[in-house]
């Protein structure tokens, strides 16, 4: 959640980002006072509880004449103080709720606006042309034996699939690939679970405006996760972290260079995608059932920036070694989601539609998550602090989507991104079956 100090400091910083989300800038003012309504319960039930621990001796000591009287004072003391804690735990429920309601303070230069009005960074490599009309990646996946929608619609409804033979190979090498860069910066690979509690999914931030495109297992009040992001940010939830650094071992030394935490999680993801009917029926590129490579990270706040370069120079890499021509944008503060600060799209062409598409995304959510989750590291006073998180996709299935249309050739054959042949036992072109 938000910091409660920067909301009773500077609330306008935080009514200024709700500006920019188009958000409401009013709970604002009703977590303020929801604030100061809870700090004057907890002031109130502190003084008299207080006075009964001091009333309490002065009973001990009182003359036994005179303790009767004095024990139904103490007993009326009592239910005040009872009647003070039941009103400090109702100011609490009441603030957490508002402020919960509250998505994370975007940073400064983050636009402000919807979906259409990002910024462009950067463009790179060359738009794929054809002397030959290209196919889509559906009609790619059929003609090279490589992709089933129909037996997975048939067997699991719109917008299922099957991956097979040299399909299913390319995208274990696609994810195999992004797991062996991620070891090479420093990532510990994970294997995640795909199902949570509520409080792991509400401490990402993924039980809010984004509720509706998750699935739900009633019966065992779990959720089926949409990215391991929300297993890797529960995995130290409600810990200490020790930063290895430069410093000493507890990772308090000043002059620590590298005060992180790196993971890289790989799991299948489950989305409803619900609110996108008629949106990308067509293909994979929208699907209820995918896998993923995520990269986590917790590091300190103040390297939380840098940490975010960092990211998305790594998918940048990925998707340079893959030949796919692709843009980096910065997303619109409206089209953040809950958790997010700041969000960096890579888009990749797609030449059948003739526009960039969303591939992947990196996301500093500062100690929005760690707040709610109570992820904190022990600061050079000794005192806990919350870390800072960070996400990025390194590879997922969608990605085959602009691999597979990119390097298509006019007899429907698809020649290899040599980065992959080595996972694939050496196979250069997919060629029509």
């Amino acid at each position: 959640m938000i910091d409660p100090q920067l909301l009773r400091d500077d609330p306008d910083v935080i009514k200024a980002s709700q500006a920019a989300r188009g958000a409401s800038v009013e709970i604002v003012d009703d977590a303020v006072a929801a604030d100061a309504a809870r700090r004057s319960a907890i002031s109130s039930f502190e003084a008299l509880r207080a006075e009964q621990n001091a009333f309490g001796k002065t009973v001990a000591k009182a003359p036994k004449d005179e303790k009767a009287a004095l024990v139904q004072q103490a007993q009326a003391l009592a239910a005040q103080v009872k009647e003070a804690q039941a009103a400090v735990t109702a100011s609490e429920e009441t603030f957490n709720r508002v402020v919960r309601s509250i998505p994370n303070v975007v940073l400064p230069g983050v636009p402000e606006g919807g979906e259409d009005d990002f910024v462009t960074l950067k463009t790179v490599g060359t738009k794929p042309e054809f002397d030959f009309e290209p196919k889509d990646h559906a009609d790619l996946g059929e003609l090279l034996d490589i992709i089933d929608i129909p037996r997975g619609v048939k067997v699991s409804g719109s917008r299922f699939y099957f991956l097979k033979g040299l399909g299913a190979r390319l995208e274990i090498a696609l994810m195999s690939l992004g797991l062996d860069r991620a070891i090479q910066h420093g990532f510990t690979p994970l294997i995640t679970p795909t199902l949570v509690r509520p409080e792991t999914m509400a401490g990402t931030g993924f039980l809010g405006e984004h509720a509706a495109e998750v699935y739900r297992l009633e019966a065992d009040d779990l959720y089926l996760t949409g990215t391991s992001e929300v297993a890797l940010a529960g995995y130290h939830a409600d810990e200490i972290l020790a930063f290895p650094t430069d410093g000493d071992s507890n990772g308090n030394g000043s002059d620590a260079a590298d005060r992180a935490l790196r993971y890289a999680g790989w799991s299948t993801c489950y989305r409803r995608e619900a609110g996108s009917a008629g949106k990308d029926n067509r293909g994979i590129l929208r699907v209820h059932q995918f896998n993923k490579l995520e990269m986590f990270s917790y590091v300190h706040p103040d390297q939380a920036d840098a940490e975010h370069e960092k990211l998305m120079s790594y998918q940048e890499s990925m998707l340079q070694d893959l030949g796919l021509h692709y843009r980096v944008i910065e997303t619109a503060a409206g089209d953040l989601g809950t958790s997010a600060a700041r969000k960096y799209d890579l888009e990749a062409w797609v030449p059948t539609q003739g526009t960039f598409r969303e591939l992947t995304s990196t996301s500093n959510c500062t100690t929005f998550q760690a707040r709610r989750l109570d992820i904190r590291y022990r600061t050079e006073s000794g005192k806990t602090a919350p870390v800072a998180t960070l996400n990025g996709t390194l590879a997922t299935t969608r990605w085959l989507v602009a691999i597979l249309e990119t390097h298509q050739q006019a007899d429907g054959s698809v020649v290899v991104p040599e980065v992959l042949r080595p996972y694939l036992g050496g196979v250069e072109v997919i060629e029509p079956r």
